[in-house]
């Protein structure tokens, strides 16, 4: 570890004060407002000092990610610094095309009129981001909020201290807070904040912190978009590139070690190319981290497991499943002080095993054989919907049938994990997996109200002005067959 990453590694973790929490949404009203007027050239003005600010403190950002949990300086780049700007770029491209209001045509009933659907700021938003991403799940948001028009204050994960105070340092140095702050601190800060009335909120994490964040925000009917997760399976079939799909499934699943919203959860295998594709697979962690499981753990491109807490919820599954009758077919490493548990390839797993229920979040990969698609198939639909699907197939009537009998936030053919770098797509799940979407103009469009908007050029509607008379009789009588 580098003398950075060791001197971030005693960083406090800083406790809010709930009475500037309030203070600071108070003094957000006046900006809100303000901001309703703002231009795009204003709002890009803003996101290019966020730019700006993250590009002046890579270096500690490394160091941040290093320190929290040994996230690999590549993956830093990757995963946490490179979508910022992407988001970034895409609102300095197409920001103005979006704020333009956009022109409907009349219905029959509304000839006369002219209407239009014109894009404001919904308002004060409030973004909550997790501990895996914790720089671009914060200030990714915060682009598409900064785009939109929306003051915004920010809540990072307790779980990844040295981040949190960095990206606190940034807002500080970047923003006014009646413009964007952010505040540190554990679940009564988190508590302090969704007691409030926000206009929206965007939230990131699991699935059971969500329904409580949703819970909140039906206090004050505030909108929300929650990215959550869920066991996104994988399915590769008979027909798949079986070295391919080693590769790109092994990067997939142990980037961040596992712990990634839309990693490969477990993956069913045709029974056909099961043990070709295990035995890719092995080869395959192999050249990524060491020819060997204990040389895994000195890989420097392998992150830890972000505490301890967590590091004993996933050994525990890797327990319980090996003794329902799971068989190891690689790894099974674990160092619990050291946080680390090496990538682990599992099979034979019976039903009943944890790990077959719970979203696993980290290093383990369960390896299903199949035979029958209607039967992996069915398998999916008795689960809650995943925030991810991954199919390898090189048969069309394969992929469709998957892709027009299942239902997940998005899906990949013949990849995974990529969707999510897309910026012309949604990106959000579905039911269980999520509510809403971000990105690109998805992000633009969950902090904006789509205002709906009627501008009369001569009066029709005076034909059904009371009194009614014979002829508004007769008209009313025919508007169903003329509409």
């Amino acid at each position: 570890m580098n003398k950075a990453a060791q001197a971030l590694e005693t960083t406090p973790v800083a406790s809010a004060d709930h009475d500037e929490i309030r203070r600071i949404f108070a003094q957000q009203r006046d900006t809100m407002l303000a901001w309703r007027q703002s231009t795009a050239e204003e709002r890009l003005a803003r996101i290019q000092r966020l730019v700006d600010a993250v590009e002046a403190h890579t270096d500690e950002i490394v160091a941040a990610g290093a320190a929290d949990f040994r996230k690999p300086a590549e993956e830093v780049h990757i995963t946490e610094i490179l979508p910022i700007y992407m988001e970034a770029k895409d609102a300095k491209r197409h920001l103005k095309k979006w704020m333009k209001s956009k022109s409907v045509p009349p219905t029959r009933m509304m000839l006369g009129t002219k209407a239009y659907m014109q894009y404001e700021p919904k308002g004060r938003a409030l973004i909550i981001s997790p501990w895996n991403y914790p720089l671009n799940l914060s200030f990714g948001p915060l682009v598409s909020a900064l785009a939109a028009g929306c003051p915004t204050i920010l809540k990072p994960s307790e779980m990844t201290p040295n981040m949190s105070a960095l990206m606190a340092k940034i807002v500080r140095e970047t923003f006014d807070p009646s413009e964007v702050a952010l505040f540190e601190g554990e679940v009564d800060v988190s508590q302090t904040l969704l007691d409030l009335p926000f206009d929206h909120i965007f939230f990131t994490g699991s699935p059971q912190v969500g329904k409580i964040v949703m819970a909140a925000a039906a206090k004050h009917l505030t909108s929300v978009t929650l990215e959550l997760g869920g066991k996104s399976p994988t399915i590769i079939d008979e027909s798949a590139d079986v070295d391919l799909a080693a590769r790109t499934i092994m990067w997939g699943k142990y980037t961040n070690n596992g712990q990634t919203c839309i990693a490969p959860d477990h993956i069913y295998v045709h029974n056909s190319i099961r043990e070709k594709f295990v035995h890719a697979a092995v080869e395959t962690l192999k050249k990524y981290y060491g020819d060997s499981v204990e040389k895994h753990k000195e890989s420097p491109f392998l992150a830890r497991i972000v505490n301890h807490n967590h590091t004993h919820r996933i050994s525990g599954l890797l327990d319980d499943a090996k003794t329902r009758g799971a068989r190891v077919l690689y790894g099974d490493d674990v160092d619990h002080d050291d946080r680390y548990i090496a990538p682990t390839l599992l099979t034979d797993l019976p039903a009943d095993a944890k790990i077959m229920e719970e979203e696993i979040f980290g290093p383990l990969l369960p390896i299903i054989g199949y035979d029958d698609i209607d039967e992996v198939i069915g398998k999916i639909n008795d689960a809650p919907k995943p925030l991810a699907l991954y199919i390898w197939s090189k048969k069309d009537d394969n992929i469709r049938e998957v892709m027009q009998r299942t239902s997940s936030g998005g899906a990949c053919i013949n990849h995974a994990v990529v969707h999510f770098l897309h910026g012309n797509l949604p990106f959000g799940g579905v039911n269980n997996s999520g509510i809403g979407s971000g990105h690109g103009e998805f992000g633009f469009k969950a902090f904006s109200h789509e205002r709906a908007v009627v501008r009369t050029r001569f009066m029709m509607a005076r034909l059904f002005f009371p009194p009614y008379t014979k002829l508004s009789n007769a008209i009313i009588k025919i508007l169903p067959r003329s509409i």
